[in-house]
């Protein structure tokens, strides 16, 4: 029974909590930890088992493997950075973006049923591993002085309000920028697991009520949530390495 009295299972904050599988040394290894792992293995594994032993006639893997590689390649990294430019982070765009894509889409993987991007340590690290990758390409190529103006906006033609303006995008792009890249990735997809439980539990708890009509409803809308949701988590991830990308070609950008 739940704390309302009505007998419904509402989902809240508990379906975001797992027991631990196994604990070794005090350290505890959760369900959400593995899915992790399965991650990685799936993406380390397919690209190569698809380009370990690339022919020039490709096989259906190989195909595969370069029409996803081609469209990050081609529809993110060159769009954002060039081809001259961009070519040398192709690969890390292609790992975080079909990383971040299968953590997504466990979401709606049975027996899963969990996406692990709705945590927010594994947004977080993202994107701290971007904002490192960001301010140290703004160092090696800008030196300290050009670092200084490229986060702050520094351009003397601002006159009076020049302070105001490099206070306002210092704090932007050193804690404000992180911050969001790393919860626009976290809240849709905790907000969509929350909404697809939701219609999940209850589609259950009517069923096995007098409400079975009710019950036809809730269920479709669970299909239309999972249809919408393989959207969302596709663009999440896009627009996760699409970020990546800008704040990369800003690191690059001349400025005077």
């Amino acid at each position: 029974m739940s704390d309302n009295g009505c007998g419904f299972p509402a989902p809240g904050l508990h379906s975001f909590l797992f027991k631990p599988i196994a604990t070794v040394g005090g350290f505890e290894f959760n369900k959400v930890m593995l899915l992790a792992i399965i991650t990685t293995l799936l993406v380390v594994t397919f690209f190569t088992l698809a380009f370990g032993k690339a022919k020039v006639v490709p096989g259906k893997l190989q195909m595969i493997g370069e029409a996803g590689y081609d469209f990050v390649r081609r529809g993110i990294v060159y769009e954002t950075l060039g081809k001259r430019e961009g070519e040398k982070y192709v690969p890390f765009m292609v790992s975080m973006f079909f990383f971040i894509w299968i953590m997504n889409i466990w979401s709606v993987i049975p027996l899963a049923q969990f996406p692990v991007s709705s945590i927010i340590a594994y947004p977080a690290v993202l994107a701290a591993v971007v904002y490192v990758t960001w301010v140290s390409l703004t160092f090696k190529r800008h030196g300290f002085v050009g670092f200084f103006k490229n986060v702050t906006g520094y351009d003397k033609e601002l006159g009076p309000v020049l302070p105001l303006v490099m206070g306002i995008e210092f704090v932007s792009n050193l804690v404000v920028r992180p911050f969001t890249h790393a919860v626009r990735l976290f809240a849709n997809m905790f907000a969509g697991h929350l909404m697809l439980v939701m219609f999940t539990v209850a589609s259950w708890y009517l069923l096995n009520s007098w409400m079975i009509p009710a019950a036809g409803v809730s269920f479709v809308m669970t299909m239309v949530m999972i249809l919408f949701e393989l959207f969302v988590q596709a663009v999440q991830a896009y627009v996760f390495v699409l970020l990546a990308c800008t704040y990369i070609q800003g690191a690059l950008a001349e400025h005077h």
